[in-house]
């Protein structure tokens, strides 16, 4: 009678068989092989081979989606200049952005050129095609580059392929590359516009040809949106002079169809989830999925009652996929007031429409719907459109030909074509687009209802994660990350009872409060907050939830613990240091050796804003003489004191932690001050050394190649 040999028994029975059977010929060795093969290949599926897709479930999941999206999972060509021939586009914007403002810019523009020009215009990611496929194009085209420079003149992630490509391109001619550029950065950061500057030096050295001058951006006073417009109509002033083009009456042609769709039902639709499109392999390789993450607790760190820091406590204890290690960035999705979606929607006339069904269908082959669909009218203000920014001169101006009074189209032309009186505007009043179409009329009670819904959803930008730098150890909180936010209210210029609130920190402030309305009743408020959804869609965030992701940084501690380093901090830069100083004080107890270790830390006033004054004192304790704080108040007594000059002061103990100790240098913080914090450091080595200015420049620079200097700025 045969016996059934189970997968917990069959070890064992090879094991007696391998005992008794003792091979005596080639034969029994070929089967013997042949046994243990089979044996090993039982074993290893599922594991090795045969193993489930772990993404099988994703063929059955909103099946219209994959038709409605323009997403589809169709093999598209990577050589622009077959796609240039094949699409019969006369020209195609590149876009390398890491936060989405120059890809903003280059779908506004490629839509002006084809509205104003009649030309047959792309915006393209620059990580959608190969470089090497730009020497292919040809004269008869013209190349656009809109690329941005972020961090310590890094290249944005959808830039890299472009990067390396010009590094290494020796061989190549680009003799019949006819291009404009433009750059985004920040004169505030030491590198200014670096990306462009070196994409465009080398374009030159491969014979490419410019029609135009290289623009150039510069967000230090916020004047980006202008200096594009600027370079903008530079660039039209080429098209009409030197090319020729004539331009024509602008009319609105959407690129966008937006239906509705009643046969859909509730499950089907996008109501609210955030989508991270990663569209290259670097981005997703440093992103984790996005979860609805647990806030396990939420404290106020400022004493003062104009102004808000938030300690938010996170739990990643139900995501045994999520980690982080210490610096990383804790990225929050945020959703949009609900005054603002409402007042959106009551302009537009689509209250009572707010949650019918809608598809949104790409009208062509190479324009890409950035939003989830099918969804809600509800669903793209509140969740997936950025309808607090303010309004750009440009959308203004399409605005008005859609005016449904003489008055209100006045009103817009007016404002769209003067740069003063918009400047002026804004400095009266924060206006968004809900509020700039109220204003327009104000004295006719005509409504937007005739405004195509297509034009909103092509102008407004895509909802945007918020990066913080996680505040925690993961050594010491490995399953508690934390993240420190000062709220943001920005006064407005002429007049100091309003003021332009930021929207994420906003966003969490809500949480905050009704946290803390939660704590003082027993129970979860059921209104939550006079100003967010903070249940969120289908109430997936019910339970003090946010959804975030984490995303990976190079700003790390060195890897042995004995290395010296010197911290330098304002603010809420103070961040990731609280996680380094927890992880050295961990490591102290364990045993472990631990270096010198120095922080400067800058804030206006001991008593109002000194972030975690009682933690850096038990810090302090248990480092003891590894660990020293120099401290900078910029309001108290009369007397301001930054940071840098904290640094400056102690010249002695920075020169002998950098030389001696080859100390690892790390500054976080605004980047008007890193900038600053870097002059005098490297004008104390230069003094101390006797090094020219050359050799200064050089010194600083070989240090942050090999990761001995680190920033995590923002503007």
């Amino acid at each position: 009678m045969a016996t059934l040999i189970s997968s917990n028994t069959l070890p064992e029975t090879l094991l007696a068989l391998a005992r008794v059977s003792q091979p005596s010929s080639y034969a029994d060795y070929a089967a013997l092989s042949i046994f243990a093969s089979a044996s090993v290949g039982y074993f290893l599926r599922g594991k090795a081979w045969d193993r489930q897709d772990p993404y099988n479930h994703i063929w059955y999941e909103r099946p219209q989606e994959k038709e409605a999206s323009g997403r589809a999972k169709i093999k598209e060509t990577r050589n622009i200049a077959q796609k240039l021939e094949e699409s019969g586009k006369q020209i195609v914007v590149f876009w390398g952005s890491q936060s989405g403002t120059a890809e903003g810019f280059a779908n506004r523009l490629a839509r002006e050129c084809h509205l104003r020009f009649g030309l047959e215009t792309m915006s393209a990611d620059l990580s959608d095609y190969d470089p090497e496929t730009i020497a292919l194009v040809p004269d008869t085209r013209l190349v656009i580059f809109i690329i941005s420079t972020f961090g310590e003149g890094d290249p944005s992630d959808n830039t890299a392929g472009l990067w390396e490509w010009i590094h290494r391109s020796e061989n190549v001619s680009l003799v019949n590359l006819r291009y404009v550029a433009f750059g985004l950065g920040n004169r505030n950061y030491k590198y200014y516009n670096r990306v462009i500057d070196v994409v465009v030096e080398a374009l030159e050295k491969l014979g490419s040809k410019s029609l135009m001058p290289l623009g150039r951006a510069d967000d230090a006073g916020g004047g980006t949106e202008e200096d594009f417009m600027a370079w903008k109509e530079t660039l039209f002033a080429t098209f009409r002079q030197q090319l020729g083009y004539v331009e024509r009456e602008i009319a609105h042609e959407p690129t966008l169809a937006v239906v509705e769709d009643e046969s859909l039902e509730p499950i089907d639709l996008h109501n609210g989830e955030p989508v991270h499109y990663l569209n290259n392999s670097k981005t997703a390789a440093a992103c984790s999925p996005i979860k609805a993450i647990s806030m396990r607790d939420t404290q106020e760190l400022f004493t003062s009652s104009s102004r808000s820091c938030l300690h938010i406590e996170l739990d990643i204890s139900s995501f045994p996929e999520l980690s982080y290690k210490t610096g990383d960035h804790l990225s929050v999705w945020p959703s949009n007031p609900d005054v603002e979606v409402g007042r959106l929607l009551r302009v537009l006339g689509l209250t009572e429409k707010q949650h019918v069904p809608l598809i949104i269908k790409s009208l062509d082959a190479t324009v890409k719907v950035t939003v989830p669909t099918p969804t809600s009218a509800v669903a793209l203000f509140r969740y997936y459109l950025e309808i607090c920014a303010p309004v750009s001169r440009d959308t203004i101006l399409s605005l008005a030909q859609f005016a449904p009074t003489p008055s209100a189209k006045a009103f817009l032309s007016g404002l769209g074509k003067d740069r003063t009186a918009y400047a002026e505007f804004l400095a009266r009043t924060h206006i968004n687009l809900g509020r700039l179409l109220e204003v327009a009329v104000a004295s006719d009670p005509a409504s937007w209802a005739n405004l195509p819904f297509s034009f909103i959803v092509e102008v407004l930008p895509t909802i945007q994660p918020r990066y913080y730098s996680i505040s925690s150890s993961s050594i010491v909180f490995p399953r508690n990350p934390s993240i420190t936010a000062v709220v943001s209210n920005t006064p407005l210029a002429n007049d100091s009872a309003q003021s332009i609130p930021g929207l994420t920190t906003n966003y969490l402030l809500g949480h905050h409060q009704a946290n803390s309305a939660s704590l003082l009743s027993g129970s979860f408020p059921t209104n939550q907050s006079a100003s967010f959804s903070l249940q969120g869609p289908k109430n997936a965030l019910e339970g003090r939830r946010i959804f975030a992701h984490i995303r990976k940084s190079k700003f790390k501690l060195p890897t042995l613990a004995s290395q010296a380093i010197i911290m330098v901090a304002a603010g809420t830069g103070i961040a990731p240091f609280r996680g380094f100083l927890q992880e050295r004080a961990r490591l102290k107890q364990m045993g472990k050796k631990v270096g010198s270790t120095v922080l400067f830390f800058g804030c206006r006033n001991p008593d109002e804003d000194y972030l975690y004054r009682d933690e850096l004192a038990e810090l302090q304790r248990t480092l003891s003489d590894e660990l020293c704080i120099f401290t900078a108040f910029s309001r108290q007594g009369g007397v301001k004191v930054y940071v840098q000059d904290r640094v400056e002061e102690e010249r002695e103990t920075v020169t002998k932690l950098l030389t001696e100790d080859n100390a690892n240098l790390y500054i976080c913080g605004s980047a008007s001050m890193a900038r600053e914090v870097g002059q005098r450091v490297s004008r104390i080595m230069q003094e101390k050394q006797g090094w020219s200015d050359e050799e200064a420049k050089q010194w600083a620079e070989t240090r942050k190649r090999s990761n001995k200097f680190q920033e995590d700025v923002w503007g």
